[in-house]
């Protein structure tokens, strides 16, 4: 089993997420991780799902999302070839000088920001692979985190090509 990433435009209109989430349902396929936001065009809406199966599920998967009435293109986007990207948000305890002085440094070497400062947490956040932002969790747990919220994999092709571009 591998992870797999689709990518779709669709119409920007009520009900097709549910649809979406519907199809995976159905089929029995969890989803891993997923996000939606309008592109350029306001009538015009990117999902994107990452989704946990062999090749031939997600070649199916795929077949039935563009049965869907609202999908204008879907395809599988191949890892090597595009670029994933993920927000997460995680608000830490610092209960001393010493935890913050040191939440402040991890938070340098990742390339995080301080959005939010107060007397007993700070709260970062890290755009980056999912790999360095666990790797990121993984180092503040010893601090307590006491929130965190991710917001899903966002995916686009390498290079000048776009979703449309049929011949890579």
């Amino acid at each position: 089993m591998q992870h797999h990433t689709i990518s779709a435009l669709v119409e920007n209109s009520a009900g097709v997420l549910s649809q979406v989430s519907r199809l995976f349902s159905r089929k029995g396929y969890n989803i891993e991780s997923l996000a939606v936001g309008v592109t350029d065009d306001p009538a015009i809406s990117r999902i994107t799902i990452i989704m946990i199966g062999d090749d031939l599920a997600a070649k199916q998967m795929i077949s039935q999302f563009r049965k869907l009435r609202p999908v204008i293109y879907v395809q599988e986007m191949d890892a090597e070839q595009s670029v994933h990207r993920e927000l997460l948000l995680v608000k830490v305890k610092t209960e001393t000088k010493d935890a913050r002085d040191e939440v402040i440094q991890i938070s340098n070497i990742f390339r995080a920001n301080i959005i939010d400062v107060s007397r007993g947490a700070l709260t970062l956040s890290i755009t980056g692979d999912t790999e360095k932002n666990n790797a990121l969790i993984k180092l503040l747990e010893e601090f307590g985190i006491l929130e965190l919220a991710r917001t899903g994999i966002v995916a686009l092709e390498r290079g000048p090509y776009t979703i449309h571009d049929e011949n890579k």
